[in-house]
């Protein structure tokens, strides 16, 4: 890439971002505009401007965010979306400090070496590809091989992995609490009397699977046992209630069109109303209801008498019993009676609760296999795409462009914003997969199943954005050397990021312009809603329905941030420049998502910061990738003193290890000092226990039905 082309990425990147926001506050000004930009407000009910400014200042919104407080972000989005923000400082905080030491010492070392010239001579090229020598003087492709000046870059390294573990462990022993504080909440919270029992043996003759497990648990707590839900299989009347769910909204949606129109609206009775018998949609739904109703009722009473499955929510009088429980062994045979946590209500994956132990983990290191042979195939289109979409190889692809790309303007546009737009499209297409893999895993709860998905989607951006776009244009040449030496791919990688460091630099700052930019304006779901709004929705359901913003969407947001952190730990020395960029990046999405989180995002579950276990690891695996490269690049620099870094990489994994013996017993389990807390009132118990009877087994007339203590297994809210 060219130097203009460069700025006029990163320079249009900015414009746009600039009108985006422009356009954000004069949006969100506008009455009819509220339930786009304010809908977690409103769903709380509060005034939507309240504690606002309603001013035309386009800056407003940033005064707004950085005066919030940690407190509000728990009061309005939950401990997750606070945690969120906790990751999102501390990455900031080891940039900026990174920063202010790293960039004047390193940039003028950098700047007055001749490196680049003498690799000139010597026909070795580590540089960007391309005529970008501008900013290829700032970087440490530019320091002479065996010089002095190295121990500066070196030093940088360790500043860099030192004020990571510093802030690194703050931010844990902060986090950790955050989630006690809110654990200790004097507010019932259902979850928190609850267990979840799985792998159950078959009863003995006689009993029902509920009365066995009622009197195995009833024998060890006497006293602080209240009652269980057992799973029961139950696909049918999961199906029946979809389909009442169904009718009810086509008859309310049928009701609000007769009374707008003063007409009765018809459809036909075939395949999506589009053939069949032409009947009265009000008279034909109702009639449906009342069929469902009764199929409903009917099954429901058949599942609870017939259906029970080896799987269970059991209930306890206290929060102290149930945190012991959670953590305690129930049987001497370790794949029977297992119990952990119950999630939030909302949270369960009821289909999941029957799975056995070994079927679970045969069926985890399946996906972990399955999900290891995609990402490695996945590189190759990847690569691909970073070697296709340069302007020298897409001309030999698609000999007709030449003339076109001759063009100045339209040379430059491609040059900027190409390769980064096909990367970004590639990465859209998994997230859905991989969460439906973490699924397929057998794990219980969504928030579960979100930190999985999580995970894995992380080690895709890692291996096959930034290993595979470093790697896209010289992995295919130097296929014999690995061969010959498998070692020597760290070599390979630490040669190859210099020639990439202008892409990365541009997709950083396509991601934190336009994508934040896009984030704050919600042009998208604004657009879609008043269309929705207008051509489709016919009743209040409906409406709310095509306003509903969702939650942050930790599964793709983390680890798209991670990517970024990655990008940034590896360049930081190689290409210091890249620290600015990290930090405007962070910053700017702290305050973006500051605004979103306490007016737009709903969460659709509270873990109370058990990600932040999941984010701290994978830091500290960009860091720990960061000191390998370092390490091998420092080599072809043929730096004496380049062994050094050992005892650094080391230090990373004992970090790693300490941390994960300090503070993850603390996320896996409820401390008994925390659950001892006294409540402000008495619980409701049967208000607990009602609190996890899905809609499925609810009856349609409440007073006529009695729940008889199960729960279906394959229903999933």
């Amino acid at each position: 890439m060219e130097f203009q082309s460069f700025l006029l990425s990163f320079g249009t990147s900015a414009v746009i971002f600039l009108v985006l926001m422009f356009l954000f506050t004069w949006l969100s000004r506008r009455p009819g505009n509220v339930s786009i930009y304010y809908p977690n407000r409103i769903l709380k009910g509060m005034d939507p401007w309240e504690g606002s400014s309603l001013t035309r200042n386009p800056f407003a919104w940033i005064h707004e965010a950085i005066t919030s407080s940690e407190q509000d972000v728990v009061n309005l989005s939950g401990v997750d979306t606070a945690v969120y923000f906790v990751f999102l400082s501390t990455v900031l905080g080891i940039y900026a400090f990174s920063g202010v030491l790293l960039l004047p010492i390193l940039l003028p070392l950098a700047a007055t070496d001749d490196g680049i010239k003498n690799d000139a001579k010597n026909a070795t090229d580590t540089t960007s590809k391309g005529t970008f020598n501008q900013l290829d003087h700032l970087s440490m492709g530019n320091i002479t091989k065996k010089s002095p000046r190295l121990w500066a870059f070196l030093g940088g390294v360790y500043w860099i992995s030192l004020v990571t573990y510093f802030l690194l462990w703050k931010a844990y022993n902060h986090v950790s609490t955050l989630r006690a504080q809110a654990l200790m909440s004097d507010e019932v919270k259902p979850e928190q009397f609850a267990i979840l029992v799985r792998d159950m043996p078959s009863p003995p003759d006689g009993q029902t699977q509920k009365e066995f497990i009622d009197s195995y648990f009833r024998e060890i707590y006497p006293e602080t046992f209240y009652r269980s839900l057992v799973v029961t299989e139950n696909n049918k009347v999961n199906k029946i209630w979809e389909n009442l769910e169904g009718y009810k909204k086509k008859l309310a949606r049928a009701e609000a069109i007769n009374a707008a129109t003063n007409t009765r609206p018809t459809n036909k009775t075939g395949c999506l109303g589009l053939v069949g018998k032409q009947v009265d949609s009000i008279e034909y739904y109702t009639e449906l209801i009342n069929e469902s109703v009764a199929k409903l009722e009917a099954e429901q009473k058949a599942v609870l008498a017939e259906k029970q499955q080896t799987a269970a929510v059991v209930f306890f009088t206290d929060r102290v019993t149930a945190a012991s429980a959670a953590q305690s062994l129930h049987c001497q045979m370790v794949d029977q009676w297992t119990v952990t946590e119950a999630p939030e209500p909302r949270q369960l994956i009821w289909k999941n609760l029957n799975i056995k132990l070994f079927s679970r983990i045969i069926r985890q290191y399946f996906i972990y296999f399955f999900v290891a042979l995609t990402i490695l195939f996945y590189m190759i289109p990847i690569a691909f795409v970073a070697a296709i979409t340069t302007l020298e190889n897409l001309q030999k692809i698609i000999p007709f462009i030449k003339p076109v790309v001759k063009i100045t303007v339209i040379k430059t546009i491609l040059e900027s914003y190409l390769p980064q737009i096909a990367l970004i499209i590639f990465l859209a297409m998994l997230p859905k997969f991989l969460f439906f893999l973490s699924k397929t895993e057998g794990i219980p709860s969504q928030s579960h199943a979100v930190r999985a998905t999580s995970g894995k989607y992380f080690y895709f951006s890692v291996l096959n954005v930034f290993i595979g776009v470093t790697l896209g244009g010289t992995l295919f040449d130097r296929l014999k050397q690995i061969e010959k030496k498998p070692n020597s791919i760290f070599g390979v990688l630490a040669t190859s990021l210099p020639k990439s460091a202008t892409f990365f630099l541009t997709y950083v700052a396509l991601k934190f312009f336009a994508g934040y930019g896009l984030e704050l304006s919600r042009i998208i779901p604004l657009i879609i809603f008043h269309l929705k709004k207008k051509y489709l929705c016919k009743t209040e359901a409906e409406v709310k329905e095509a306003w509903y913003p969702g939650d942050l969407g930790y599964a793709t947001r983390v680890p798209g941030d991670m990517l970024i952190l990655t990008i940034t730990f590896c360049y930081s020395i190689i290409a210091p420049l890249i620290l600015v960029f990290g930090v405007i990046y962070f910053g700017l999405g702290w305050l973006v998502l500051r605004n979103q989180a306490l007016k737009v995002y709903v969460p659709s579950y509270e873990s109370y910061g058990r990600m932040w276990p999941h984010i701290h690891t994978r830091i500290l695996a960009a860091l720990f990738l960061f000191q390998v490269v370092m390490f091998g690049y420092f080599g072809t620099k043929l730096f004496v003193y380049t062994i050094l870094l050992v005892p650094l990489i080391v230090a990373t994994l004992i970090f790693g290890y300490v941390c994960r013996q300090k503070f993850y017993a603390g996320f896996q389990h409820t401390a008994l000092e925390v659950a001892s807390r006294e409540l402000k009132e008495r619980p409701d118990l049967e208000e607990i226990f009602r609190s996890y009877i899905p809609h499925s087994l609810s009856s349609h007339k409440p007073e006529d039905h009695q729940f008889k203590g199960t729960v279906p297994c394959a229903y999933l809210r």
